[in-house]
């Protein structure tokens, strides 16, 4: 009987490791965001929705990923303290064979911010892309 209990348990473990999710393969960009006043939302917001929109015109194959994470959210509690993300944090995080490098391009959205060069802003997001994608 023993016995019996351990190899089940040994098999119902083994399947759980088997089938647990790796972080897939490829490229993506999170966008930290915190639940701000009317007016601090609103440029929130259009960095946001300029940082999709060049991932989605660049990028429309789907090769890299776009993600909104909420800061106040706690199961992104991990991601948040991983990367000291604050809102409008914006990290480019390779994932190959289970192995994650990343890289904080959050002072490119600041430029973009203050100088409002979209042209610019999208070139410098690119070149940080595609230099974390060559690694």
């Amino acid at each position: 009987m023993k016995r019996s209990l351990i190899i089940i348990a040994t098999l119902i473990l083994t399947s759980i490791t088997a089938f647990a999710q790796k972080p897939k393969d490829g490229i993506e960009v999170l966008y930290f965001k915190a639940n701000l006043s009317c007016c601090m939302a609103r440029s929130c917001n259009a960095l946001e929705a300029d940082v999709q929109k060049v991932i989605t015109t660049k990028y429309p194959k789907g090769d890299v990923l776009f993600t909104e994470v909420k800061l106040e959210e706690a199961a992104n509690e991990a991601l948040v303290k991983k990367y000291n993300a604050k809102s409008q944090t914006v990290i480019v995080v390779k994932t190959k064979r289970g192995k994650q490098s990343h890289k904080d391009i959050s002072s490119v959205t600041r430029d973009y911010l203050r100088s409002q060069d979209y042209a610019a802003f999208e070139k410098a997001m690119c070149a940080h892309i595609e230099e974390i994608k060559k690694k």
